[in-house]
């Protein structure tokens, strides 16, 4: 998931061919008078499918939560050819806390929620979202903006922020994000769990509802998100 590892280790020279007639398949119409984005699009390594109402599952890390003084730790990670099991290990990874983990601090990881919570019910609809101590997890579903526009907002903004704060002058966010779009209702059920149980799964609190950077908290008795 490294720049420098990407091209040679995760390129898939088969790739453009099928992103190439993925577009041809879904392409950009207009719908009264305004344009309704629905693309492919491809990183190097995997194919990625970004339009209105499709919702996804994002996750966007610091720059330094894979350090590269920790190198053993993740690299042969980066080797695994299953993409599916090489993202759960390089998520486990993220859970172990490496880096500085700036979002640690509750200054900086409120910046992120109210930033990601910013155009809900806008640009996009929430349904659920967490602010670990070194990445974020969001699932959303984009209206009329795409989303690698919306996460480079989110992204973009906090980086000011938190460096304006800091006084530092460094990157915050890795360049790059790992996205997965939703099959179904339980597609969407599975990833909901996995996100507000993240804070519980890295030994950070006993229940998902306690962590102060996650949807949880906002469910009501019968799961509905509520704020």
């Amino acid at each position: 998931m490294l720049q420098g590892n990407r091209a040679k280790l995760l390129y898939n020279p088969a790739l453009r061919e099928l992103v190439a007639d993925k577009r041809k398949w879904s392409k950009a119409t207009v719908q009264a008078g305004k344009q309704r984005f629905s693309s492919w699009n491809e990183r190097g390594f995997l194919p990625h499918r970004d339009e209105p109402g499709l919702t996804q599952f994002v996750t966007f890390r610091v720059a330094d939560s894979f350090p590269s003084a920790l190198r053993s730790e993740w690299e042969g990670m980066l080797k695994v050819e299953d993409a599916v099991e090489k993202r759960r290990l390089l998520e486990n990874y993220l859970d172990k806390g490496r880096g500085e983990c700036l979002l640690r601090r509750a200054e900086f990881a409120t910046i992120i929620e109210n930033s990601v919570r910013f155009f809900h019910g806008e640009r996009y609809e929430l349904d659920s979202w967490v602010v670990m101590p070194n990445h974020v997890h969001v699932l959303f579903t984009p209206k009329d903006h795409p989303m690698s526009q919306i996460i480079e907002s989110w992204k973009k903004f906090t980086a000011h922020e938190v460096n304006r704060r800091t006084e530092r002058n460094g990157k915050l966010w890795f360049n790059d994000y790992w996205d997965t779009y939703m099959r179904d209702e339980r597609h969407v059920l599975r990833t909901r769990r996995y996100i507000e149980a993240n804070p519980v799964k890295a030994f950070l609190v006993r229940e998902a509802k306690d962590w102060p950077w996650s949807s949880a908290r906002f469910r009501d008795t019968f799961g509905r998100l509520v704020f």
